[in-house]
């Protein structure tokens, strides 16, 4: 028998799974909606094998979600000055000054010497849209999943 020919056949069907489950599963891209008197931002990530595997946490105002390549998460936060961020020394952050409108932020994981550096970058709304409904499912909050469990 010829090992040989099965490992041709089953290598390029196992790196498939294998990069398949560095991808976020969920929910695919729903609008959000919020009370009077705040704002939406969404906060995306497209796929990207380039730090799949890093997931630094994202906040927004008072909530915190970690989002994967493909995922997305929707921040529902109070009208006024906004900061979104992401901590660490090689972190970013964005700060908006939020009407109650819908807002677009795309992370973007940057190669660093040894780690990967986290970028925020707003994003104009027809760009934006077209990007995270192609792309992307629903993240959870951090603040909400740690309080159910």
């Amino acid at each position: 028998m010829n090992h040989r020919r099965y490992l041709h056949l089953a290598l390029p069907g196992a790196l498939a799974a294998l990069v398949a489950g560095c991808a976020v599963q969920g929910t695919p891209f729903e609008r959000a909606s919020a009370p009077p008197q705040h704002a939406i931002i969404y906060v995306y990530r497209p796929y990207s094998y380039a730090g799949s595997l890093l997931r630094p946490p994202v906040t927004c105002g008072d909530d915190t979600a970690r989002i994967g390549p493909g995922g997305y998460h929707a921040f529902i936060v109070p009208v006024g000055k906004v900061i979104c961020d992401v901590p660490g020394e090689a972190g970013d952050q964005v700060e908006l000054q939020a009407e109650p409108s819908v807002y677009y932020i795309r992370e973007e994981i940057g190669w660093g010497v040894l780690s990967g550096h986290p970028h925020l970058n707003p994003i104009d709304t027809d760009q934006a849209q077209t990007e995270i409904q192609h792309c992307c499912v629903l993240e959870p909050d951090i603040n909400n999943t740690a309080a159910a469990q």
